[in-house]
């Protein structure tokens, strides 16, 4: 099956908000694994996520995976997503679409939190010794 990813934050006025998003879209675009890897936006940027799902239907996809750049299945998660996903399948009726997890409670979060901790206290220790 020919795969796409279609990354979704919730989207923010300011760019520079957006451009994490973006980075991750670039950095999985690179693998080459998929044949889209769309950075989209629940709202206030572009593209929005049935723009962005248009995208990955526009290469060619087959399958595309909605993957939720949120850490917990609130209700933009739970209602949100979930009712553009099935607008995209109205929409796509020969690609399938499934909503991913959010990060939330994925193991490697811990890992991702205690490095993000450590290197705040570093920073903070060695601006004490300056």
């Amino acid at each position: 099956m020919r795969d796409a990813l279609l990354l979704i934050a919730h989207g923010s006025r300011e760019a520079e908000a957006n451009a994490d998003l973006h980075y991750l879209a670039d950095e999985l675009r690179r693998t080459g694994e998929y044949v889209a890897v769309v950075a989209s936006f629940l709202e206030l940027a572009e593209p929005s996520i049935a723009a962005g799902g248009t995208q990955c239907v526009a290469a060619g996809a087959e399958r595309v995976v909605l993957v939720p750049y949120f850490l917990s299945a609130g209700v933009h998660v739970r209602r949100d997503l979930t009712a553009a996903r099935d607008h995209l399948a109205g929409q796509f009726p020969v690609v399938d679409f499934l909503l991913a997890a959010p990060l939330g409670r994925h193991p490697q979060l811990l890992q991702i939190v205690a490095e993000r901790a450590s290197a705040a206290l570093r920073t903070r220790t060695s601006e004490r010794l300056s």
